[in-house]
């Protein structure tokens, strides 16, 4: 499982400084691409090999509001591998270690060319399920 921390700004919540529910999505994919990181996944260089990821699907739960100035903590972990996409579960914790969001999160490997899916390449297969 891999943490990321966020911490909540005036940009990121609606008038009544609660987190606007489309942030938390932000909040995901930054922790998502920041676990691909550190696993030396580098996205952009796939993409001149029209190689991409993208959202397929997402069942979301919102379960307290986060609230401005607050400091979070996003924590990903890879659920299962699949040939061609990979779930993961994601939770955003507040200070109090309570959860404030849940996600399960499928990405899809795509050709972004032709817009169809396409194998995971093998290299990004064995550092993904070394990390599961």
């Amino acid at each position: 499982m891999q943490e990321f921390k966020v911490k909540v700004y005036y940009e990121d919540t609606d008038a009544g400084g609660i987190v606007y529910h489309a942030n938390y999505l932000k909040f995901c994919e930054r922790a998502r691409t920041e676990l691909l990181l550190s696993l030396g996944i580098e996205q952009d260089g796939y993409l001149k090999q029209n190689i991409g990821f993208v959202v397929s699907n997402m069942a979301i739960d919102f379960k307290l509001p986060a609230t401005l100035h607050q400091s979070l903590m996003v924590q990903t972990k890879i659920l299962k591998i699949k040939r061609a996409s990979i779930e993961f579960s994601q939770f955003i914790l507040n200070e109090q270690q309570n959860i404030v969001f849940h996600a399960n999160v499928i990405v899809a490997c795509i050709n972004p060319v032709k817009g169809k899916p396409v194998a995971i390449p093998p290299e990004i297969l064995e550092v993904l399920k070394s990390a599961s």
